[in-house]
């Protein structure tokens, strides 16, 4: 079960990455970050519900920041998915910051209350 989490993992950074230059009109609307970061939220809750470990249960977490990284470099022909002007060259830290915070936080509460 971990392992399919793990591989949720790996879905949520690509969806999250490939949707994330979303626009509403000409105004870009980056949120399928937050998306993201709320499905990592529950799968890290979903992984906690199968294991003691806080470190196991961020296995979906990891999975997603390696996802990321690797999407983050360039391609063969200096092709990058995460990449723009204006907000959109901002795009992969905002991913991560909107990725990672929730479930952060769901780690840091099952380790309070866990």
């Amino acid at each position: 079960m971990l392992a399919l989490l793990a591989v949720d993992g790996i879905l949520s950074a690509l969806a999250g990455a490939l949707l994330l230059p979303t626009y509403i009109g000409s105004v870009p609307f980056p949120i399928s970050g937050l998306l993201s970061g709320l499905l990592n939220a529950a799968l890290v809750w979903a992984a906690g519900l199968w294991t003691k470990s806080p470190r196991v249960a961020a296995l979906p977490l990891w999975t997603w920041l390696l996802t990321v990284a690797v999407m983050s470099m360039g391609g063969p022909a200096d092709d990058v998915i995460l990449g723009g002007r204006g907000l959109m060259a901002y795009g992969a830290l905002l991913l991560i910051g909107l990725g990672v915070a929730p479930p952060v936080w769901v780690l840091l509460r099952r380790g309070r209350w866990g």
